[in-house]
């Protein structure tokens, strides 16, 4: 479980492509040790497991599933991604709970500057989740726990302030990119349990 307030980011160090699969490296300053392989990290929004711990990389097991529902399938050696470690019981949650269980992508298709926040666009790209898509409703992009501000049809906008894009990797988004997405899961739940 996490809860979307990042205050680090990794950079990809290694891929290693197999047939359905990639074993990725991420160099970053989190700090871990031997007895954390087993346990999970939030990577640009996707629950992974610790698989191995050499010096200040940390390697992930990236499956097939996880590649078809994020935008893992697209990733770049040096590309900087957020990183979240689980919360512990009993810590302040600041952001919304989210279990790094990413439910689609999602494209940027425009970004306006507002004094020195940004406002976001996205089109979701898998249409039967639009209805999930709720004003003032919480989302995860990236791993970073936001609010939507605006929606319309399959569109949706959120506003970053300038503190999230500091620490995350939001600031290097550019129109067209595609985002992990991960929709609020009361929301989820509830509808599941209504229908």
């Amino acid at each position: 479980m996490f809860n979307g307030i990042i205050y680090n980011t990794g950079k990809i160090h290694s891929i290693r492509k197999s047939n359905k699969s990639i074993f990725v490296g991420i160099h970053s300053n989190l700090k871990l040790n031997k007895k954390d392989i087993g346990s999970s990290i939030c990577c640009d929004g996707v629950c992974l497991t610790v698989v191995k711990i050499e010096r200040k990389i940390i390697y992930f097991y990236i499956s097939n599933e996880t590649l078809k529902r994020s935008n893992f399938r697209f990733l770049k050696l040096n590309q900087i991604v957020n990183l979240e470690k689980s919360i512990i019981y009993g810590r302040k949650i600041s952001g919304h709970f989210t279990q790094g269980h990413v439910d689609t992508v999602a494209k940027i298709r425009k970004i306006l500057f507002l004094d020195k926040s940004w406002i976001i666009k996205f089109e979701i790209l898998d249409k039967k989740l639009s209805k999930f898509l709720i004003e003032k409703a919480s989302i995860s992009i990236n791993g970073v726990s936001l609010t939507i501000s605006k929606t319309s049809n399959k569109s949706f906008e959120v506003n970053v302030i300038p503190h999230s894009l500091k620490l995350t990797n939001l600031k290097n988004l550019k129109v067209n990119n595609v985002v992990n997405v991960e929709l609020d899961i009361f929301g989820k739940y509830m509808y599941k349990f209504l229908i």
